[in-house]
């Protein structure tokens, strides 16, 4: 899951806005759900990718989907998903920041 946590970071620095920005603004994205399945091993010389996936603009839930494979070879080691929710500092649900939802769906709009 610490993988899955580094590339959930990376993608959305990626994408133009960093986690610290998104709290900087006073919305947090907490875990709620998290699974992973393995399907091969990795040995601890491999160089590892995770692909990060988001399939539709956030509402008052977003999930991320994520394939870990072997650089090089595609060989699929493990797949899973987590899925987030946005509350305030008091701990709150709130809607997500109209930036990130604008971000995720150019995003998904140019790669349709």
């Amino acid at each position: 899951f610490e993988y899955f946590e580094s590339a959930r970071a990376h993608f959305l620095r990626e994408l133009g806005l960093p986690y610290g920005e998104i709290e900087k603004s006073g919305v947090f994205i907490p875990v709620i759900e998290s699974q992973c399945k393995y399907k091969s091993s990795a040995t601890y010389d491999d160089l590892l990718i995770i692909r990060t996936l988001i399939k539709e603009a956030p509402k008052s839930k977003m999930k991320i989907d994520y394939q870990v494979v072997i650089e090089n070879t595609d060989k699929l080691v493990a797949t899973g998903h987590t899925i987030h929710t946005f509350i305030n500092t008091e701990g709150k649900a709130v809607r997500p920041p109209k930036a990130l939802v604008s971000l995720i769906n150019d995003r998904l709009n140019n790669h349709e």
